[in-house]
């Protein structure tokens, strides 16, 4: 290729200008010298040809970082970017990282934004006005037709008090509780926001540590939604509080609007409350118990609050706690004298509480149980409440509470003479639900006397008192659904046979026997020494024989019965730990509202509702949400439902709990009664209604709650359930469904394998029922149970469903004197080598 064809190389991103201007460096030619003239230029190396220079000639020439990637020098002719990001003069990584000119504009603009936000916010709110939180509001609740039930709220004194009418006692307790730095801090926590922040994040709750002057800003919101805009706007007032009122006027805001307990909003209705006296004559001790209350009423005040974390005991427990740590904290931090804090060594004596307007009978416990379930379902808190607004409408059934009440205390009057027999009758305690089958809905319930005559135990959602043989039908259920060990995992049928006999030694799932505290085998008591032989379930339920459940729970799984009852709605926190025999006959404490929904599963073939009390909740006019009725659940396959229904209808028709009978429909339903008669139940339902009631005693105003024995009572050597709270039941389900037409149970489907006296299954058992929902039912009936085999002497034979004593002494020449571990019996009950639940009694039970 000729020279003069030949194009000299251009530098590569530099452009045309820094080529030309490259070249304009070089030296010319020669004349006539045909080849390129050396020199010895500082722009590259000796020897280079001119006309051949490198890349890197060009770039120097051009004064530029090597580029190459269409970029020229600075910029190349482009015009430059008001924000220089990524930088257009780094290459690589080095493009990305920013340049501190870059960082402290943006960090300055940003700054400047949020200054600017934030002047804008604080001038925007409005400072908070005690008096405005001063007018108490009704809170409403209505009757299942949106009647008007009861008003309450609204007449608790809220008069705003100064700073010079509130003791230095109690300025001192309030800052050294909860605000240390109060009088030099400038309103707000920036931990506490920030924590608040990171919990909303989170998806939990904004609540977060707060200064006192937040504290009074939080408590003049009468919005209880926690939302973040609510908290930045709380954080805007906070600091313009915090740099334009006195301390002295925050904190007299914030003792005059928190809540103290028992309906007080204000330092000076919480101390006619709690003292009978006015604000100014508060003691030091008796300010230290308001500032020890601050800390959450429900769970301070010593009267109890809601929910089963906050009975008298433990508020009671938990406020003395707090008093002292108030007084020692004041000491601490130099709000109090030592000397002045060792007087004070008696916790400060409370008057009464006062009643409630409209409180009066079962109001009382019905509000208190709507409140309960408005603060599970929804979050409102007991503050919120108390602030009053709301509209909420139940769902109970004033006709039928009504109806429960006559027949609770109808028969309470006509049964208990406390002048005849003190011993015997005073302190029985009646407790009862009723939940519409189809629903869930709660539509009735007695809880005691009332609050107004000073017995504020709700006794319908009490926890602690065993229900006996009540149980038996979860244990029954967990048999058909899941099998036993000696069933190979099918479904066993109501027809099945066990060893019924008092005293027969119980079987672990190994196959061992039991042993009782004394290493002996332990020997279940049934309530009578009948030689019952084999019985089927059927049979064992009919009488309320312990000894078949007691060995069915090991052949079933103790996990398997918990989690059939659980899944009919009994709380796990109600269970006994214990997986002994007991828990088969009844030591779990489940209260009479979750008796009643559960038992509802039963009657709705396997379909469960939690129960509900409210309806619907407004609020200024507003829906609240969260309170739509529960869904429907599968619990258990309906032909399990149905034949534990047509086992219950058998106890009704011909067992413990005949009583019943009066009634006059189909029913269904078991009798419970506890070891030394410390309890006793009966729970049954319709196709539409399902209730429990409980019987037992208590002292309501003893400081530690324990049951006592009911032996005696109405003249009863042995009270059972079939007794009083068959009576009661009965009379109420009657009025409860006068002139709801009647109606049937379903018929159930043949379910399980069954076996007969000799140990060997139906020729052709029905299948059994898969967990699942839909199983495919049986059309094979299951055969007819052979008769009991004679127990005429000797140790029989071992069957795989029919367990055996395997001592003989306990079958054919049974010794008279009971086992060294007590154990229930029959229809009442015996002892126990199991828990004792809620309150600190013996064990277990019978029906």
């Amino acid at each position: 290729m000729s020279e003069h064809r030949r194009k000299p190389q251009q530098p590569q991103g530099g452009g045309r200008a820094a080529a030309r201007k490259a070249a304009q460096q070089r030296p010319s030619r020669g004349a006539g010298s045909g080849r390129d003239v050396p020199t010895a230029s500082p722009s590259g190396p000796y020897g280079q040809q001119p006309g051949h220079g490198s890349r890197s000639d060009a770039r120097r020439s051009a004064g530029r970082a090597p580029a190459g990637r269409g970029r020229g020098a600075a910029g190349a002719g482009r015009p430059k970017r008001f924000i220089n990001y990524p930088r257009g003069e780094k290459v690589g990584w080095k493009r990305f990282v920013p340049s501190w000119k870059f960082v402290c504009g943006t960090a300055l603009g940003f700054f400047a934004i949020i200054t600017a936000g934030a002047g804008i916010g604080i001038a925007m709110v409005n400072k908070p006005d005690a008096n405005k939180t001063a007018d108490a509001q009704n809170n409403v609740f209505y009757w299942s037709d949106d009647t008007q039930m009861v008003a309450t709220g609204g007449s608790v004194n809220r008069q705003i008090v100064p700073i010079e009418k509130i003791p230095r006692s109690m300025q001192n307790a309030v800052i050294a509780a909860e605000n240390e730095s109060f009088e030099s801090d400038k309103g707000v926590d920036p931990m506490g926001i920030a924590r608040a922040v990171w919990n909303m994040a989170k998806g939990g709750s904004t609540q977060g540590g707060s200064t006192i002057t937040q504290q009074y800003v939080k408590n003049t919101y009468l919005d209880s939604d926690q939302t973040l805009k609510r908290k930045v706007t709380e954080l805007f007032i906070s600091i313009k509080l915090g740099v334009s009122e006195e301390k002295n006027t925050i904190l007299a805001g914030y003792l005059n609007t928190a809540y103290y307990g028992r309906d007080a909003y204000g330092i000076q209705a919480a101390a006619r409350a709690y003292f009978g006296k006015d604000s100014q004559d508060l003691t030091p001790s008796e300010s230290a118990f308001l500032a020890a209350v601050l800390k959450g009423p429900n769970l301070y005040n010593p009267d109890g609050g809601i929910g089963s974390a906050a009975t008298p005991e433990a508020n009671k427990d938990r406020a003395v706690k707090r008093w002292a740590w108030v007084l020692d904290r004041e000491v601490e931090v130099g709000r109090m004298q030592k000397a002045e804090r060792d007087q004070f060594k008696e916790f400060p004596a409370l008057i009464e509480a006062p009643e409630a307007a409209g409180m009066s009978g079962q109001i009382g416990y019905l509000v208190e149980t709507a409140k309960l379930y408005m603060l599970k379902t929804n979050g409102i808190k007991v503050e919120d409440l108390a602030k009053g607004g709301y509209r909420i409408y139940t769902t109970f059934d004033k006709t039928k509470v009504d109806a429960m009440v006559k027949a609770v205390e109808g028969t309470r009057d006509g049964m208990l003479d406390e002048k005849l027999r003190p011993d015997t009758d005073t302190f029985v305690q009646f407790g009862a639900a009723s939940v519409d089958v189809k629903t869930g809905a709660l539509v009735a319930l007695y809880g005691g006397p009332g609050m107004d005559k000073k017995h504020f135990n709700n006794n319908a959602n009490t926890s602690g008192v065993q229900v006996g043989s009540t149980w038996k039908p979860f244990v029954l259920a967990a048999a058909m659904q899941y099998g036993t060990q000696n069933s190979k995992g099918k479904g066993i049928s109501a027809d099945s046979k066990y060893m019924a006999s008092d005293l027969t030694v119980i079987n672990n799932r190994a196959g061992q026997p039991l042993r009782d505290g004394s290493g002996k085998p332990f020997k279940q008591k049934n309530e009578s020494p009948t030689d019952y032989g084999y019985v089927t379930l059927n049979k064992a339920m009919e009488d309320s024989i312990n000894v078949p459940f007691a060995q069915l729970v090991f052949d079933v799984g103790h996990d398997k019965v918990k989690k059939v009852a659980e899944s009919t709605g009994i709380l796990k926190e109600s269970f006994d730990p214990n997986d002994n025999a007991s828990f088969a006959l009844g030591t779990s404490t489940p209260s009479a509202i979750r008796m009643a929904d559960s038992y509802a599963t039963f009657a709705a073939s396997g379909t469960h509702h939690d129960p509900y009390s409210v309806r619907s909740v407004k609020k200024d006019g507003k829906d609240v949400p969260g309170f739509e009725a529960p869904k429907a659940e599968r619990a258990m396959d309906n032909s399990i439902a149905d034949n534990i229904t047509k086992v219950l209808r058998n106890v009704v028709e011909n067992g413990t709990g005949t009583k019943a009978k009066k009634l006059g429909r189909p029913a269904a339903g078991k009798t419970g009664t506890t070891d030394k008669n410390m309890s006793a139940w009966f729970v049954g339902y319709t196709p539409e209604l399902s209730t429990s009631v409980a019987l037992f005693r208590s002292d309501p105003s003893a400081e530690k709650k324990e049951l006592i024995s009911m032996r005696g009572v109405a003249g009863i050597p042995s009270l059972h359930g079939g007794d009083i709270p068959a009576e009661i039941w009965t009379k109420y389900m009657k009025e409860a469904l006068n002139g709801v037409p009647e109606s049937d149970f379903p018929e159930p489907d043949d379910i399980g394998v069954v076996a007969d006296a000799s140990g060997a299954p139906s020729p052709s058992p029905s299948p059994s029922p898969s967990p699942s929902p839909s199983p495919s039912p049986s059309n094979s009936p299951s055969p007819s149970p052979s008769p009991s085999p004679s127990r005429s002497a000797g140790k029989p034979t071992c069957k795989p469903w029919a367990i055996c004593d395997p001592d003989p002494s306990a079958s054919s020449s049974r010794s008279p004197s009971p086992s060294p571990s007590k154990t229930g019996g029959g229809r009442p009950g015996g002892a126990t080598n199991g828990g004792s639940g809620g309150f600190p009694i013996g064990g277990s039970t019978g029906g």
